[in-house]
């Protein structure tokens, strides 16, 4: 099953990876932005998938936006959660 050499996959393993990833801090600021700033610019005559897509292209204009920010905030995280290992 363990090939030598290789971790397992535990719980807290894949928590950390998910903490100290930039793409889920890419995600959550895509999310965070569509989530405040779509409701601003909805025209009131749209159809639901119309709605779906703005709130989808906010997200995806968040994500690309947000890459060095999240990069530095994996990075901080690194230092302060694992210091110098």
């Amino acid at each position: 099953m363990n090939r030598p050499g290789k971790r397992p996959l535990t719980p807290a393993y894949v928590i950390f990876y998910i903490l100290f990833s930039p793409d889920t801090w890419r995600v959550l600021a895509g999310v965070a932005l569509a989530l405040l700033f779509t409701p601003y610019i909805l025209p009131p005559d749209l159809s639901q998938g119309g709605r779906v897509m703005l709130y989808i292209m906010i997200t995806a204009i968040g994500w690309a936006l947000s890459a060095k920010p999240a990069h530095w905030m994996a990075g901080q995280l690194k230092k302060l959660i694992l210091g110098n290992k």
